[in-house]
């Protein structure tokens, strides 16, 4: 699904020296390199503070952990994303309020929405699935409407533009109160192990933010909150400074991949390509299509794995359904449009490095499959 081999040979010299840099000074936990990072990714975000952790789902607990919201206080978010976003909801004695995605781009649905908000409910969290923006603009009309605040997942979104209705443009994770992402290796911007960041521009959440990564000490010593030990370490860091440079190249390299998938497979009746939102632009982290009820999808993954085609199916089990929250009553037919999501969506390989050869060969043995 991503050829991380063939993306580092291109950039070994320059992580060798940054490695170097590092080994040499041996300032291995919040070294230079780490700072030098942070303040590049400000840069290219154009956000007051990013403040690095040690993964993209401490980045979230952190967030909420900084609001010190009220247990059983409720936290509105789509049943249709990885659990990560969900579970740091629970592990605080949060109630995770799940609502539905477009069945098109595969967002937060604005309209469920709206009809979950109850007087308990404290914040929203917009997951950008697959690699564009959830509608924002609405979004925090209604959370200001409401004083809610907004926590963006923007673990598969980094570097994908929002605009807003007078044309101003702004990245993903910059928009609410705060953005969470991660540097899992096969991110759009990925390092060699854990590794994750938090965005805001609020100065007081920042500081609070800080001192909670750092075991709630603003001060060696003396800690003023409860904090956690999240932190990026100095080698992941090199990584990134490096990687971050190419970011927007590896985002040109990922939407011409996807260019010539939907050529290949946009007038199938049987697959329907991913959807492009008007207001902002895709990274494509993966690319995600919906089969017709008559394909069979297990078919088609074991189809492709005998030829030596991968393909995924982000996510088979919506987190309303999963066994660890079935404490909160939810069941099948809740959620009718994600459920049927997971039941049609696959993935097919997408990443920096993919020849034209290499996508023909996905691209035949997908169109085979359909042609048996």
């Amino acid at each position: 699904m991503v050829d991380l081999i063939s993306q580092y040979a291109k950039i070994k010299d320059e992580i060798r020296v940054e490695f170097d840099r590092v080994l040499d000074s041996a300032a291995f936990i919040n070294g230079p390199l780490v700072y030098e990072f942070q303040s590049a990714l400000e840069a290219y975000l154009g956000v007051n503070h990013v403040i690095p952790c040690a993964n993209g789902t401490d980045a979230l607990q952190v967030i909420m952990m900084a609001h010190d919201f009220p247990i059983g206080s409720e936290v509105i978010v789509p049943s249709y994303t990885y659990v990560a976003t969900v579970e740091v909801i629970a592990l605080l004695g949060l109630k995770p309020v799940f609502v539905e995605v477009y069945p098109d781009t595969f967002n937060i649905d604005i309209e469920d929405l709206s009809s979950k908000i109850s007087n308990k409910t404290v914040a929203i969290v917009p997951v950008h699935l697959y690699g564009q923006c959830a509608n924002m603009e609405p979004l925090m009309e209604l959370a200001k409407l409401n004083n809610l605040k907004v926590f963006e997942d923007t673990a598969q979104a980094i570097g994908a533009d929002y605009t807003f209705r007078d044309g101003r443009i702004a990245k993903a994770g910059t928009i609410g109160d705060a953005g969470a992402t991660s540097f899992f290796p096969a991110k759009n911007l990925g390092c060699y192990g854990d590794g994750g960041a938090i965005f805001t521009n609020d100065d007081v959440l920042a500081a609070s933010i800080r001192m909670i990564v750092n075991h709630g000490q603003s001060k060696r010593y003396y800690h003023d909150s409860i904090g956690v030990n999240s932190r990026l370490d100095s080698l992941q860091a090199a990584v990134l400074k490096v990687k971050l440079k190419y970011l927007d190249q590896y985002s040109d390299a990922r939407r011409d991949v996807a260019n010539n998938y939907d050529k290949a497979f946009g007038e199938s009746n049987l697959i329907e390509v991913p959807f492009r939102s008007e207001f902002s632009t895709h990274v494509f982290h993966q690319y995600t299509v919906k089969l017709s009820n008559s394909v069979d999808r297990k078919g088609l993954n074991t189809y492709l794995a005998q030829n030596g085609i991968p393909s995924m199916i982000y996510y088979p089990v919506p987190n309303h359904l999963q066994k660890a929250y079935g404490y909160f009553g939810y069941k099948k037919g809740d959620f009718p449009t994600t459920e049927d999501l997971c039941s049609k969506v696959i993935s097919f390989p997408i990443h920096t490095e993919m020849s034209n050869e290499q996508q023909g060969v996905i691209i035949n043995g997908v169109l085979e499959y359909f042609n048996r």
